[in-house]
């Protein structure tokens, strides 16, 4: 490749490690071996795009299925929602490690969780985290750590914690509320202690995301009883409310300082509940008149965005195209103008739950209505991605909802988001593609590393020419993302005698290396010799 042919390879390698908010549709490998599947539905697909599921622990929702699995069974079930993943097209997962004020790995500081071995404080014979994070990352997909901050239990007697739980030890800061404890956020103290035991696990394991959902304060009444904690720290407050969400600021506020110096690279958001405000309550609001978080639960989620306080933020937009009280179509433009021009990325949590679900509104029984709001996020260039509630349901695919999404929107593979913060950061040593060469079945590539790390995955892009400017930003050209090993061979099963192959290597930030040197197909030899580099 001639030095002004690279330039351009590499001038749109940078556009496309710059697209890291847009509507993007593809379809990840559904296997380890890389297959890649084709365009769908005439779209034309950005690099980037967030696909994540929420596979759920509290009360074995999801993983575990049952309290008291062997440990094999724990992970046999586990590797299950990966494949499913895969299947799926989707590449991240968020999985709930802290669901009760416990842990699913040797905490220094909260026992383990029932939702385990069936007894809270059992060791259940084996680090789940350390598992987790290995699998997840082993399959090319990013492992987000999702944790539920001040929730204790799901029942009401703090007698039934484990004898050294931190609410036995320290009753005062315990609040029962609705047949349920929680941690009381209104005292220094807890919200020191809570940080403190998320982030033992965010130092010592290799996540890629630390998430938050939408529990904060359960709701907005003095029936949570927080009076004396009111009465010691609330002096200067107008209110009961105004002192509950400066609580939940800080929180908010102090885990982006931990997470910025501990652990910079990795991502960190909330998905909190889909509307802030109502425009009735306020005008900056939705145009909706559902539960408002800024009033109902004390989260000032529009504020926490504009304040640059998150990486990211995932609305739980679990409402129907056209619904009267919150429309998906009007909350998705409404925070999109939120967060354009913050650099927090947008990723829309989705309702798979509700779709054909029995019960639910007559407009959740149309196969297509998932894939709908898809296609409604591609005229909103903010949003970057969904996830979606729950795995079960995106295993279950009751009416085919799933399966829209899929065929509509995830035919091409994609790379995960690039925070803008770490875009300019150290990228991965360019690949060496020394062979392509046809064989039965297609083409054959070896990838190799360079540099002293391995990376994370490979992008491989196939064109029936030389590339050019911005063709490495096309995803039309994606045909795998694969995870990265030393010394690789891959086969692209669709390749032909000809084709031409540039290799991209991706870090776990996302993060793209320069292209490999064009590497084209031999085409008269099935059995194989090598392809030949172009100059």
């Amino acid at each position: 490749m001639s030095s002004s042919s690279r330039r351009t390879v590499l001038r749109g390698l940078a556009l496309a490690a710059a697209a890291t908010a847009v509507p993007l549709s593809g379809r990840a490998p559904a296997a380890a071996s890389g297959i890649s599947y084709g365009t769908g539905a005439g779209r034309v697909p950005p690099l980037r795009q967030m696909r994540g599921m929420w596979i759920a622990s509290v009360v074995n929702i999801n993983w575990p299925s049952k309290a008291g699995l062997s440990a094999e069974q724990q992970r046999a079930e586990y590797l299950g929602w990966l494949d499913l993943a895969r299947a799926r097209g989707l590449n991240a997962v968020f999985v709930q490690i802290r669901p009760t004020a416990d842990a699913f790995w040797p905490s220094r500081y909260e026992p383990w969780s029932q939702y385990l071995t069936g007894v809270q404080g059992r060791d259940p014979g084996y680090d789940p985290l350390a598992f987790l994070v290995a699998e997840t990352h082993r399959r090319g997909l990013a492992f987000h750590a999702w944790f539920n901050p001040y929730r204790v239990s799901m029942q009401a007697d703090p007698a039934l914690l484990h004898p050294d739980h931190p609410g036995r030890r320290h009753p005062d800061w315990i609040v029962p509320y609705g047949g349920k404890l929680y941690y009381n956020p209104g005292m220094p103290e807890v919200r020191a202690f809570v940080q403190d035991a998320m982030m033992d696990a965010v130092t010592r394991y290799d996540i890629d995301g630390l998430h938050f959902d939408d529990y904060f304060y359960p709701v907005n009444t003095p029936a949570f009883d927080d009076a004396e904690a009111y009465a010691r720290y609330g002096a200067g407050f107008p209110d009961l409310a105004s002192w509950r969400r400066e609580n939940v600021d800080l929180l908010v506020r102090e885990m982006r300082r931990r997470v910025r110096s501990v652990k910079p690279e990795i991502a960190w958001g909330i998905s909190p509940s889909g509307i802030w405000r109502n425009r009735a309550t306020d005008p900056l609001g939705s145009e909706t008149s559902g539960g408002q978080s800024y009033d109902n639960l004390h989260a000032d989620t529009r504020g926490w965005v504009r304040k640059g306080w998150l990486d990211y933020i995932a609305p739980q937009l679990y409402w129907y195209i056209g619904q009267s009280n919150a429309d998906y179509a009007k909350l998705v433009p409404w925070w999109s103008d939120v967060v354009a021009g913050t650099g927090t990325q947008l990723w829309i949590g989705q309702a798979a739950y509700k779709a054909g679900a029995a019960g639910q509104p007559a407009e959740w029984s149309r196969p297509g209505e998932l894939s709908g709001h898809l296609t409604l996020n591609e005229g909103h260039p903010e949003v970057g991605g969904d996830i979606w509630y729950n795995s079960g349901d995106v295993r279950d695919d009751r009416i085919g909802s799933i399966s829209a999404v899929v065929t509509g929107h995830y035919t091409r593979p994609a790379l995960s988001p690039l925070l803008p913060r770490l875009a300019s950061g150290r990228a991965p040593g360019r690949p060496l593609v020394p062979l392509a060469r046809r064989v039965r079945g297609g083409v054959e590539l070896r990838i190799l590393a360079t540099g002293r790390n391995v990376p994370f995955q490979y992008a491989i892009f196939r064109l029936d020419r030389r590339a050019g400017a911005g063709d490495l930003a096309d995803a039309r050209h994606l045909v795998a993302v694969v995870p990265a090993a030393r010394d690789l061979r891959w086969t692209d099963p669709a390749g032909t005698g000809g084709a031409y192959y540039h290799v991209v290597a991706v870090d776990r930030a996302g993060r793209l290396s320069p292209p490999s040197t064009g590497r084209r197909a031999h085409g008269g030899d099935p059995a194989g010799s090598g392809g030949r580099e172009e100059a």
